[in-house]
């Protein structure tokens, strides 16, 4: 039996403004197919964006919706989290939302470990404003700002986050559509902030000034470059240079015994909020 997407669609906002054959449709997909596995009632899911492409998103959702400013997504959803705290949150955003304007609002957010799911969508470069290159655009690809090559070392989304103090960590690219539907339900059952990258393809900026501008051929080129995690662990670092590791970093069972997660939060931003909340009313009643 096909899947009813239109349940969780507003169809009367369709068809939607992507370009033909972007990879930010699948990962819409996958994250309807998440929500439905995890039975949530529409009333009570927040679905967030910030500035970009994946900003059309919460407009042909039909659950909870806010389209927000430039890097400020976290923020709007961590403000609704804490209002409203039995809400299901999931924030969508580009690698130049999520990793340049709002690189800072992403570190906190995994820091404080809040219960919300961030959804990546990692496409190398500022596809809607213009085809600059951003955070993540690989070393030596070109851009509308970097005419002879980027220079700049890409950061990594999943490692980044692993450092900050995210609880589920986990990285796919869409040409696995069903992995990453996994991958965003397992972050949906954590009980802590959640990042999902999604690699995909922007073939009308990144692919038509790389010489990919056809979207099979872009999403092609991930996929040759990808390297599983298990895999990449015995490999060197000149091997995995540009290549695409993909796997669960962090997930919610692993040991966190080794020194490097040595001041990593265990308990959920909410719940240590409500203790304090206790504690001061406490404090006034005396």
């Amino acid at each position: 039996m096909a899947f009813e997407y239109e349940k969780y669609l507003r169809m009367d906002k369709i068809p939607h403004l992507w370009c033909p054959g972007c990879g930010i449709g699948i990962v819409l997909k996958a994250m309807i197919r998440a929500v439905d596995r995890m039975g949530w009632n529409k009333d009570d899911v927040a679905f967030v964006s910030g500035i970009g492409c994946t900003s059309r998103s919460p407009g042909y959702i039909d659950v909870n919706t806010l389209h927000t400013t430039h890097g400020r997504a976290l923020t709007f959803a961590t403000g609704i989290k804490m209002a409203q705290p039995t809400k299901h949150l999931i924030i969508f955003s580009g690698d130049g939302d999520a990793t340049a304007i709002g690189g800072n609002h992403f570190i906190h957010a995994c820091r404080r470990n809040i219960d919300m799911t961030y959804v990546i969508v990692n496409n190398n470069i500022y596809g809607m404003t213009g085809g600059q290159h951003s955070p993540t655009t690989p070393v030596g690809a070109f851009a509308s700002t970097t005419a002879y090559g980027n220079i700049d070392p890409s950061f990594d989304i999943c490692n980044l986050a692993e450092a900050a103090g995210a609880t589920y960590v986990a990285r796919t690219t869409v040409k696995k559509g069903k992995i990453l539907e996994n991958y965003i339900y397992n972050g949906f059952k954590n009980k802590g902030f959640s990042v999902i990258e999604a690699v995909s393809n922007c073939h009308t900026q990144f692919g038509s000034k790389n010489k990919m501008a056809d979207p099979v051929k872009l999403i092609n080129w991930i996929n040759e470059r990808e390297v599983p995690l298990a895999k990449a662990k015995l490999m060197t670092a000149d091997e995995l240079r540009n290549k695409v590791i993909t796997g669960e970093y962090v997930t919610p069972e692993m040991e966190m015994t080794e020194w490097k997660y040595y001041n990593r939060s265990k308990s959920e931003y909410c719940e240590s909020y409500d203790k304090i909340k206790e504690t001061a009313q406490n404090m006034v009643k005396k």
